[in-house]
């Protein structure tokens, strides 16, 4: 299956916003948007993005943020009104609750890229078994930390050495010490920090 290996910062300026693909270094002057605030080509149309436009491109700012293939979005959209309820929350929750972005939102990876690699690695482990899938949704109470081989990896004896720098959202919890963290609940749409407009994604999908 294709994945895009082209520069992050790109997508980030086709977006026109901070996408964080690449961690803390979104949050320097290194930053490419800083840089070079513009769309990738040179060239920005004048001609105003229709409705259906603007619902596409917050679509594909929710799929570069997570770094998820189109037909695994579309699936977990159809999972999402499946639930009932707010489809736009339940998204953005099943969103949250992939293993790969847990493992991010501890700091256990700089960025979701180096989280979902981490996992794919096979170096993170939950209530203490292995895991390797990126997509596997976490619950409430499960404790996710490094498996045996991860601690063997160079990012876990750096985090030990350095901490942990990262503000960790209300419904987990972080152990410093052992590097581990717990899910106390499942995410809502307020104690999350995305950057798209979740009903216009809803919208696009409901045509």
């Amino acid at each position: 299956m294709a994945r895009y290996i082209g520069p992050d910062c790109r997508l980030c300026r086709r977006a026109g916003q901070k996408l964080l693909l690449k961690g803390v270094r979104c949050a320097t002057p290194k930053c490419a948007l800083e840089k070079r605030n513009s769309v990738p080509g040179g060239y920005r149309s004048r001609r105003r993005l229709s409705e259906r436009g603007l619902q596409l491109r917050e679509k594909q700012k929710a799929r570069q943020t997570y770094g998820i293939f189109e037909k695994q979005f579309r699936k977990l959209f159809t999972e999402a009104e499946r639930q009932g309820g707010i489809s736009g929350d339940n998204m953005i929750r099943l969103l949250e609750v992939r293993l790969d972005n847990v493992v991010y939102r501890l700091g256990f990876g700089i960025s979701r890229d180096q989280a979902r690699q981490l996992v794919r690695h096979g170096h993170i482990a939950i209530n203490g078994k292995r895991a390797d899938i990126p997509s596997q949704e976490v619950k409430m109470g499960d404790v996710i930390g490094w498996s045996k081989a991860g601690t063997k990896n160079p990012l876990h004896k750096s985090l030990v050495e350095n901490g942990v720098d990262a503000v960790v959202p209300s419904w987990l919890s972080l152990d410093k010490v052992n590097l581990t963290g717990t899910v106390l609940s499942m995410p809502s749409s307020s104690e999350t920090d995305v950057e798209f407009d979740a009903n216009a994604i809803v919208e696009y999908y409901s045509r």
